[in-house]
């Protein structure tokens, strides 16, 4: 399943956020503390991951520290799952 999440949001941040859909993000790219999403971009984010995989995230999570790689929002999605 991990690999469907990181597929799920690797393809919605390269075609709804970043509007290149050919684009491949690496596992551990950061997306936030390397500028790759803005603040606006994370709250659309926050809340495709609570819609797509029924998981509620506390506003406090969304950060560098949570939520700055596939690899973590993928730790984050599969344990609240």
């Amino acid at each position: 399943m991990t690999d469907d999440i990181i597929q799920n949001l690797s393809h919605y941040i390269a075609q709804q956020i970043l509007k290149q859909p050919k684009r491949q993000i690496a596992l551990d790219e950061a997306l936030i503390s390397g500028g790759l999403i803005d603040s606006f971009s994370l709250v659309d984010l926050a809340l495709h991951v609570e819609d797509t995989f029924g998981v509620h995230l506390d506003d406090t999570e969304l950060n560098a520290d949570t939520f700055d790689t596939l690899t973590q929002l993928a730790a984050l999605i599969r344990a609240r799952t």
